[in-house]
């Protein structure tokens, strides 16, 4: 099956509505997958979806991605992406508390996506961890909490987007050489 465009969300009340008595499909992306505008993968019921999307085209969850009113059936993307830690900095936070926090992450490799006074952290390492770094530094004013990549990509840039989950894994860091090799 070729796909070159998304038709709507399963989010939307029509499409809610539509998908309710379908046989729903699931087109499951992990976090690198997600990132991607041209893909080959097989969905959750074996039928391989080739994607072929428009360079401004971003998926996100609840996508739908093929509909036929006559056989009851949808293709529907699921992300599966990772968790992320959301820091909440309010906007009176004093500058150097601001510095170190970002020297902070910084230290431990962690890359980071500003959005308003909010900063996402992709969890690259075990949550304990981070929490801990958190908790260790008592940042005055500062809030975190662990939530589903799926509920802040929403909010960010395509270019945020990649950034939070393209580089995110489990093995953590790790530093190239000059050449990228």
């Amino acid at each position: 099956m070729y796909v070159e465009s998304v038709l709507g969300n399963a989010a939307e009340p029509g499409w809610r509505d539509r998908l309710a008595d379908m046989h729903v499909d699931r087109l499951v992306l992990d976090q690198w997958e997600a990132q991607k505008r041209r893909l080959r993968k097989r969905t959750s019921g074996g039928v391989e979806v080739a994607l072929s999307l428009a360079r401004d085209t971003h998926l996100h969850d609840g996508d739908v991605l093929t509909w036929d009113a006559a056989k009851r059936t949808a293709t529907v993307v699921q992300l599966m992406l990772g968790e992320v830690m959301a820091v909440e900095l309010p906007p009176d936070t004093p500058l150097r508390t601001a510095v170190e926090f970002g020297h902070a992450i910084g230290n431990q490799h962690w890359p980071a996506v500003v959005n308003g006074t909010t900063v996402y952290v992709p969890v690259t390492v075990d949550r304990r961890v981070m929490d801990s770094v958190m908790r260790t530094h008592d940042f005055a004013g500062i809030k975190h909490e662990f939530v589903d990549g799926t509920e802040v990509l929403a909010f960010l840039a395509p270019h945020e987007a990649r950034r939070l989950f393209g580089g995110a894994d489990a093995a953590g860091h790790t530093h190239l050489p000059a050449d990228g090799s």
